[in-house]
Order: C-alpha cells, then sequence, then structure tokens
C-alpha cells in the first residue's frame, strides 16, 4: 500500500511535502508533534491562508508510523458521495468489485498503522466526519489528521487552532519571500508594518511579496492602507481575520491589470491542477485573447496568485484554494460563470475523445498519465453535464469515451459509479446512451457482477437494433460473449465473439476493443483445447499491437500465449511472456491483468521446481483477488491452473509448509508482489509438472513472431462504438 517514492515524497505514502521553504512555526510544530502522539484524531483549524495545510504536512512528515503517511486533497471534491472514493484513490487503492470504497478502505486498512491527512475538510465537514468516525471505530491503529476552517465534531476530536504569525515570524517569511526576487528587505520599518497590517497571515504577506517587482515596501503601504479603506465590505458580525485576508486578497487582485483579474477570474473553473494549452481554450475570448493568456498567466505567477508545478506530464499550474474561491466570486458576479463551465466541458470532452481515440496508438502509455493527471477536471466536466438540464447525453458521451480509463487502469468503480448516474437520466441521442450501456456492462463484468452487466447488455442490444446501430450490436455482442467466457459457456462464448469479430470487420472497426475480442476467441479456444487457434489468433493480436504501439491488448494476448506455452512444456517462454505481461498490466494499473500474470506465474514456478515460490505467489494473488472481484471469476476454467499449482507445491512442501508459503504471499501488498513475480530468476532443477493434455501448439521462431505485419483493410484507432 506503499506509495512509489518521488522527489518531494515522504519516505513513506503519498505525502507530498512543501518545496517552499517553511518559516516560522517551530513551536507550533513540536506542539502538533506531540498532540499526534496522545491523540488518534487532531484538526487543525484556523481561517483561511494562516497555513494549516503546510504546517499539517510539515507534521505528518515527521511523523513514522509503520506503514507511511497518506494525504487526501479534498478541496477538489465537490460532491459529498466521492469523498471515500477520494480516500481510496489516494491512497492508490484498485478495486475492481461492487464493494462500497468504504469497505475496501476497511479491509485493506485493517492492521495498518498509518497517519491519514485529509487537507481541505470543511466544505465536506458531515461526510468526512461520518466516515472517519467509523475509521477510528473500526481501525485502532489509524491516526487521523484533518486540516479544515472548521472541527469535525467527532468523539475524542483534539482541536489544533492555528494563529496567524507572530511579527518577528511574518516579517521574516516576507523577507526570504522577497529574497526569491533577488531582494533585500530585511530591517525595514515599512516591511514590518506591512506585516502587522496583515494580521501576519501567511498567504496575505506572500500575495504582497509578489507585489514586490512593481513596487517598494513603502508603496505596498500606502496602497494596503487605500486597499483597507476601500474593501472593508462584509458583514460586521464575520470574524476580522476573515475580513482582513479578503481584504489582502481583495488588494492584490484590485492591484492587478483588468486582463489579470479576467484571467484570475475565469481559471477559478479548473479544479485542482490544469495546463497552458487548456487555459487558453477555456479563458480565452470575450475581451481576453487566447494568445495574450500566457503573458497575463505569467503576470499571475510573478504575484503568486497562480503556481507553477513539474509534474510527469509537463508543466501544470494550480491556485490556491483560497485565491480560487476568490476568482468563483468575482465570476458569478459577471454572469459569465456559466459560459466558461461550458467552455471548460467543452475543452475536455475534446479531451476526452482524442485520449479515447489515441489509447490504440504507441501514445497509450501517455493517454494513461494524460487523464490520470487530468481526472479532477474530468469529474468536474462530467458532473456539470449530468447537473445541468438537457446535458445528459453529454454525461453518458463523457462516462462511455472513457471506457479505457475505467477497465485498463484500475478505476472500475469510480467509472462505474459515473455511467450508473449518467444513464439514470433521459437523452435524447441514443447514440451517446448505447455507448454507456455497454460500457457499464463491461465494468460489471470484469467487477464479477453478471446479473447487471447482463441486463445493461441486453438493453443495448435491443436498443441499438430498434435504431439500427450496428456498432452498438458490435460492442454489446462482444461484451455478452465475454461474460460467457468468464461464467464457463464455452460454445456460446465462441459463437457470440465470432459473430461480433464479424461485425467489427464488417463496419471497419479496428481498435483495442476488437483485439481483446480476439484474445478473449483465444482464451474460449485454449480452454476448448485448441491451442493452435488459440496462438494464432494471439501472434496475430501480438503482430497488431506491436505495428500500432499498442501494449494493453498484447499484455492480455502475452497472457494466452505463455498459457500455451506452458502447456507445450516451454516453462522458460512462459514465464518471459508472463513478465512482459505483467510488467504493462501493473504498469497501467490493471489489476486483472496483474493478478492474472500472477497466478500463472505461481504455475510456472513450480514447473520449474520452486514450489515454495509458488506458494508465496499464490498467497499474494489471493490478497489481489478481493480487489478484483470474484476470484478467478469463479470459474472452472480460469480455477484448473490455480488448482494444480496448488496440488503440485503442497504435495512437494506438505501442508504446513505450503500454508505458511502462502501466509508470506498474502503479507505482500501488491506493489510488493508485483515486484517479487518480476524479480524472481532462482529457477532450480526439479521434475517438471506434468502438463494437461491437449494440442501441442506448433512453435515459431522468435525472430518471425515479432516481425510486423500489414494490419488488416480496416480502420485504425476508430472511436470504440
Amino acid at each position: 500500500m506503499r506509495g512509489p517514492q518521488r522527489p518531494g515524497s515522504s519516505a513513506d505514502g503519498n505525502l507530498p511535502l512543501e518545496l517552499t521553504a517553511f518559516v516560522g512555526r517551530s513551536a507550533e510544530l513540536g506542539e502538533l508533534a506531540r498532540a499526534l502522539e496522545s491523540a488518534r484524531l487532531v484538526t487543525v483549524t484556523g481561517v483561511g491562508g494562516v497555513g494549516k495545510s503546510r504546517l499539517a504536512s510539515r507534521a505528518a512528515a515527521g511523523a513514522a508510523p509503520r506503514d507511511g503517511v497518506w494525504r487526501v486533497e479534498l478541496a477538489p471534491v465537490r460532491d459529498p458521495e466521492f469523498v471515500e472514493y477520494a480516500v481510496v484513490e489516494a491512497l492508490g487503492l484498485t478495486d475492481h468489485t461492487t464493494r462500497l470504497p468504504r469497505e475496501t478502505l476497511l479491509e485493506h486498512l485493517a492492521g495498518r498503522r498509518i497517519l491519514l491527512l485529509l487537507d481541505g475538510c470543511e466544505h465536506l465537514a458531515d461526510a468526512c466526519a461520518e466516515l472517519v468516525a467509523e475509521l477510528l471505530r473500526r481501525l485502532p491503529e489509524l491516526t487521523v489528521l484533518a486540516v479544515g476552517r472548521r472541527p469535525l465534531g467527532v468523539a475524542g476530536e483534539r482541536l489544533f487552532p492555528l494563529a496567524p504569525l507572530g511579527e518577528d515570524e511574518a516579517v521574516e517569511l516576507f523577507a526570504e519571500r522577497a529574497g526569491q526576487q533577488g531582494l533585500d528587505v530585511r530591517d525595514r520599518a515599512d516591511v514590518r508594518e506591512v506585516c502587522r497590517r496583515l494580521d501576519g497571515i501567511p498567504l496575505a504577506i506572500e500575495l504582497a511579496a509578489g507585489r514586490l517587482r512593481a513596487l517598494s515596501p513603502g508603496q505596498l503601504l500606502e496602497r494596503l492602507d487605500d486597499r483597507f479603506r476601500l474593501l472593508t465590505g462584509g458583514g460586521r458580525d464575520g470574524l476580522a481575520r476573515h475580513r482582513t485576508l479578503r481584504t489582502a486578497i481583495g488588494w492584490s487582485h484590485e492591484l492587478c491589470s483588468p486582463a489579470e483579474r479576467l484571467l484570475w477570474s475565469r481559471l477559478s473553473v479548473f479544479a485542482q491542477t490544469f495546463e497552458l494549452e487548456a487555459a487558453e481554450y477555456v479563458c480565452g475570448g470575450e475581451g481576453l485573447a487566447s494568445e495574450d493568456v500566457l503573458d497575463v498567466l505569467a503576470e499571475l505567477l510573478a504575484q503568486s496568485v497562480v503556481a507553477r508545478e513539474e509534474t510527469p506530464t509537463g508543466v501544470r499550474y494550480r491556485m490556491l484554494d483560497t485565491v480560487r474561491a476568490y476568482g468563483a466570486d468575482w465570476l458569478a458576479a459577471t454572469g459569465d460563470a456559466g459560459r466558461l463551465r461550458r467552455r471548460h466541458r467543452d475543452w475536455f470532452m475534446g479531451l476526452a475523445t482524442w485520449c479515447e481515440l489515441d489509447w490504440f496508438s504507441p501514445r497509450q502509455g501517455e493517454v494513461a498519465a494524460r487523464v490520470e493527471a487530468e481526472l479532477p477536471n474530468l469529474r468536474a466536466a462530467l458532473d456539470h453535464c449530468l447537473t445541468e438540464p438537457d446535458e445528459a447525453h453529454l454525461g453518458q458521451y463523457l462516462a462511455g469515451s472513457l471506457w479505457f480509463y475505467w477497465a485498463g487502469c484500475g478505476r472500475l468503480s469510480e467509472g462505474r459509479r459515473w455511467l450508473e448516474r449518467s444513464l439514470e437520466l433521459d437523452s435524447e441521442y441514443p447514440q451517446s446512451r448505447l455507448k454507456a450501456l455497454w460500457v457499464l456492462g463491461y465494468v460489471a463484468i470484469l467487477q464479477g457482477d453478471a446479473v447487471p452487466a447482463l441486463a445493461a447488455l441486453q438493453e443495448c442490444r435491443e436498443e441499438a437494433e430498434l435504431v439500427a446501430d450496428p456498432t452498438a450490436v458490435a460492442y454489446a455482442e462482444h461484451r455478452t460473449g465475454c461474460l460467457a467466457l468468464v461464467t464457463d459457456d464455452m460454445p456460446r462464448a465462441e459463437t457470440l465473439l465470432r459473430s461480433a469479430l464479424d461485425r467489427y470487420q464488417e463496419i471497419g472497426e479496428l481498435n483495442s476493443n476488437v483485439l481483446m475480442g480476439q484474445v478473449e476467441l483465444a482464451m474460449t479456444r485454449a480452454f476448448l483445447g485448441d491451442l493452435p487457434a488459440a496462438v494464432r489468433l494471439c501472434e496475430d493480436v501480438r503482430r497488431v499491437c506491436e505495428d500500432h504501439g499498442e501494449h494493453w491488448a498484447r499484455s492480455y494476448a502475452l497472457y494466452v500465449l505463455a498459457y500455451a506455452a506452458w502447456q507445450d512444456g516451454d516453462h522458460p517462454a512462459a514465464r518471459e511472456l508472463l513478465t512482459d505481461c505483467l510488467r504493462h498490466a501493473h504498469g497501467f494499473r490493471d489489476l486483472l491483468g496483474s493478478v492474472l500474470s500472477i497466478e500463472l506465474l505461481a504455475l510456472v514456478t513450480v514447473a520449474q521446481g520452486d514450489p515454495a515460490e509458488a506458494a508465496v505467489l499464490q498467497g499474494a494473488a489471493g490478497r489481489m483477488w478481493p480487489s478484483v472481484g470474484l476470484p478467478l471469476f469463479g470459474s472452472a476454467y480460469y480455477n484448473a491452473p490455480h488448482e494444480l499449482c496448488e496440488a503440485t507445491a503442497r504435495r512437494a512442501l506438505g501442508d504446513e509448509r505450503y500454508a505458511e508459503c502462502v501466509r508470506q504471499g498474502t503479507g505482500l501488498d501488491r506493489e510488493a508482489a508485483v515486484a517479487r513475480a518480476l524479480g524472481y530468476f532462482g529457477v532450480r532443477p526439479l521434475e517438471a509438472l506434468p502438463t494437461p493434455r491437449g494440442p501441442v501448439r506448433q512453435r515459431r521462431d522468435a525472430a518471425d513472431m515479432r516481425k510486423p505485419a500489414a494490419s488488416p483493410t480496416r480502420k485504425g484507432g476508430e472511436t470504440a462504438g
């Protein structure tokens, strides 16, 4: 459950550290650390901009729970229903089943000693309180550090109210930020007065320091006086610090040029981070030319209104939540919020369409990373479509277009929720609805939920035939064949899959879905004993995938080829194929592909003479299956290799030693299990595992198997349905 380390991360977990200097707060940091040692729920409260998140991050980074520190950013979450999904995502958990995310959390956190940092709880206080209360009640080793402007109100909660900086620390912060611009402003009376007027609120001080490129500290002070007189609105019953913070942000806003104010307000439609191209499209026009957005954004960066981040997908930008909220208020006041949200929706609809097309290309890995980075914005676009009148069809289209992400990148549970929400709404556009239906059926199949899957696919096929949509008919038939495969109805599976592939051929469809249909047909033939046919089908898939740079469907083809190699007794070839398969499946966070690979690797391992390691791998797979769904789909065909591996390992080790090795594997989390499976090369000779009877495949020269083949005369990279 530990996330991979990266620059700016704690040694354990996913907690990003502040990369800017942490000025002052040494006393508060020590007090908060002691509070975390004595209480299981500590909530840091205070006015926006006072530095709650930064202090909590530092305190959490200094903690040393056995199983790591995990941070959950809740500010981008709008719907209380998705609080639990956000926690599951932050912990890096992948669950393909129909279980509620809370059940997943309780299972994965059981027995773990971790610190969970919930940052930005105030707008979701009730949902957070209810979740935290149950987690603390059911998980005695869990500690929660919450951050918000109000307490959660949970029994046993220890409050840690955070006051503004003292005057000396405030001056130190101002001077440090000025020093980043090459200015030395220490020991200046006007700087001290600016900090005093801003009540020591770190956000206000940083915004003020950001103006030093254009103004001297003395000019800052003069204008600050003007802004205080001008911007002292708000209710008299409001906290003075709240009014001061709003005044400070408003003062910074007033110092901006009209174009900068306009961009500030428009950028507020983005959830969490955004990229330059998106900002140019969404925010350009109507008084701000798209080609001018970069220059105006640079000014907002210089003034600390926007921050720049280096990410695996490139440069992205972020506004602090308080700054974003201020911009959103201004956007609403202009009456332009609806138009900007529609432009935001349009951009991310276009992005999803492009990503779906490019999934079947050499850019597949880039697509997966891009969607991961844009997930908060895609959620915002989905939420907009599903809450605005007459936009249900757009929500159905968007949820359906992301099928590759839901199915291929470990997001089945969230994808199913969006699909179900979209299908609850009426739509006058049947194509969008039909696509959402077959994608929902596909997701439910992968979760092992056969009845809802069949219902969605039957509805899709019936409606598709009524409106004469051959593409939707093909996808509904394909996925119904897939359902027959995992429920052991091989004759029906073969009939449906062959028919679907013929339909794809007729309409000129070629993409990852079509190739997966070919792999599923190959698996059907393999289970029925026709290994040569299975190998021919999957070698064709592999050639087409390598021709197009596709890795996801290719990994499943390699799985079938490895199964055939094991049947042939070519265990080194089977291991090589499975290692390649597992590496790519895990890279995409495809939990189903990963656990199937580990199961078959266990069988190959016992065949190569190491029953103890095979049992360890079976234990690791056993821990992963509950997050996938019904182990091995409850299928006798998929389960046969598992039973053969277990029987052989038990015979070699004895029941007690076998159980001990399985327990060792059960103790491995997903990252450790995959690393162990990929890194195992210690093969010792022992009697070979007898292979099941059946036709022996015809071996081909390895070089010949890698030759690129001409693509079938079908369209490449078509949108899936």
